[in-house]
């Protein structure tokens, strides 16, 4: 009989119920999923929305990190039991099921604990500038904060760690960061670790995957986005690496198109992007009275950092007795009961194929293209005060130049591993997408804006003309 007791689940509208090792019958000196999810590193992201600023505009996504993580988990699972056997044909050395599973799991539980409030953002806005990502500070939590926890787990819902192995936190805050171009530690790695790598940081990854399903079911965007069942069944690892079935192409691009889809509809919603422009120049005023500095160096004050806390302090700043504090905290207030003054009034849409130079393209630089379009205003108006906002999404890698080298395709009737961009279904789909639009105070000036934007653009390959 299967030992209910060693477990506990928790109800998820995308995966039914996701199952974790419970506190049950454990050992003194072992560990338990739950006690991870329990900590408040993983707790606190019930307080980081995972739309960033989109809850402002689709009121029904209010889902948060800590949703997204513990589905990333279950799909850690669901991924080992589609892969695992692949994997032990092509690296004799890889541990077992058990191991694998956990690792993954944890990988997929923990990838996101680094981040802060409104996440990406925050890694632009605020991390960057002390050489940090959501990504490695996630990793130095998972070895120096998590670590002696995640030493002494011992099972999962699935299997159990053979006696001889403990789980390494050193290898999971590698899964989770991204691969570096040409990095000779990546190399030195076990090849089992390194394709397992591919799930975390890919086309299709337990990440991605979870968050195209979630994001457009809790947006109202589409109850059913993509066929994950397909998509699982069709994939296996190669000696290549993580390689697709040609049968299960479809699935691919349907995925592909749907992330891409979402970019366009939801996270880069004119209404997001504008509540983003806003957000970026208040947070810019006000960071030395967010954060004291370094989140390396005060662990303890960014475990209980999140949006919960930073928007109650916020609204909080109008009864300063400090006149700038008061006045952020004013510009703060209207941000949180969205005031924005910012309009959308010109959008254009910009798609770059395997040939295009989009890195030479001027639109790789907002405040040229801001340079330029007032330059090219009418004497008169020239003054008037407008912002430029671009927004980059990748379809998929750019095989031309440093591509992930993660993803590839079997093709059944050469009985052959190819690259991907060796299909032409995919091979079609775009490179890249970039939206650059055009914001003001109000429509006043919006056809004189436009006419700027479009002579900038000439020949650039604007795919859209959409004035508002």
């Amino acid at each position: 009989m299967r030992a209910y007791h060693l477990e506990n689940l928790s109800h998820d509208p995308l995966h039914g119920y996701i199952a974790f090792s419970s506190d049950s019958d454990r050992a003194e000196d072992e560990a338990t999923e739950r006690q991870i999810i329990d900590t408040p590193w993983v707790q606190r992201l019930r307080h980081i929305h995972q739309l960033q600023t989109a809850w402002w505009v689709f009121p029904s996504a209010e889902h948060t990190r800590f949703q997204h993580v513990l589905g990333v988990m279950h799909l850690a699972s669901r991924a080992t039991a589609a892969l695992y056997p692949s994997l032990a044909e092509v690296d004799r050395d890889v541990p077992s099921r058990a191991y694998v599973e956990s690792l993954l799991r944890m990988a997929g539980l923990l990838h996101d604990v680094g981040h802060g409030p409104f996440g990406h953002f925050f890694d632009e806005h605020f991390l960057q500038s002390f050489g940090l990502t959501h990504e490695t500070l996630g990793a130095h939590i998972i070895v120096h904060e998590l670590g002696p926890l995640l030493r002494t787990i011992r099972r999962n819902p699935n299997g159990r760690l053979t006696d001889d192995e403990r789980l390494d936190p050193e290898q999971i805050a590698w899964l989770i960061q991204r691969p570096a171009a040409n990095s000779a530690d990546d190399e030195r790695r076990p090849r089992w670790l390194r394709y397992l790598r591919s799930l975390l940081s890919g086309i299709y990854t337990i990440d991605n995957l979870d968050f195209v399903l979630r994001d457009a079911y809790m947006s109202g965007y589409s109850p059913r986005a993509f066929d994950l069942e397909r998509l699982l069944h069709y994939s296996f690892f190669s000696d290549r690496g993580l390689t697709i079935h040609d049968r299960g192409i479809d699935a691919l691009v349907r995925f592909i198109g749907m992330k891409a889809e979402l970019f366009r509809a939801v996270y880069f919603h004119r209404t997001v992007r504008a509540i983003d422009i806003e957000l970026a120049e208040v947070f810019a005023d006000s960071r030395e009275l967010l954060f004291p500095g370094n989140p390396l160096e005060h662990l303890a004050d960014y475990c209980e950092f999140t949006e919960s806390s930073l928007l109650v302090d916020v609204r909080r700043w109008v009864r300063s007795s400090d006149a700038r504090t008061r006045e952020l905290g004013a510009r703060w207030r209207r941000l949180v009961e969205r005031n924005i003054p910012w309009k959308m009034v010109c959008q254009r849409n910009l798609v770059f194929s395997e040939d295009d130079p989009e890195q030479t393209s001027i639109f790789s630089d907002r405040e040229f293209v801001a340079r330029k379009v007032r330059e090219g205003l009418p004497a008169e108006l020239r003054e008037i005060e407008f912002r430029i906002d671009i927004a980059r999404h990748i379809h998929r890698p750019h095989t031309r130049g440093h591509a992930s080298g993660q993803n590839f395709l079997y093709d059944s009737s050469a009985d052959v591993v190819r690259p991907l961009s060796a299909n032409q279904l995919y091979k079609r789909l775009p490179v890249s997408h970039r939206i650059c639009r055009v914001y003001a105070r109000t429509a006043e000036h919006a056809s004189a804006l436009s006419a700027a934007l479009d002579r900038l653009i000439g020949g650039a390959g604007a795919d859209d003309l959409t004035n508002m």
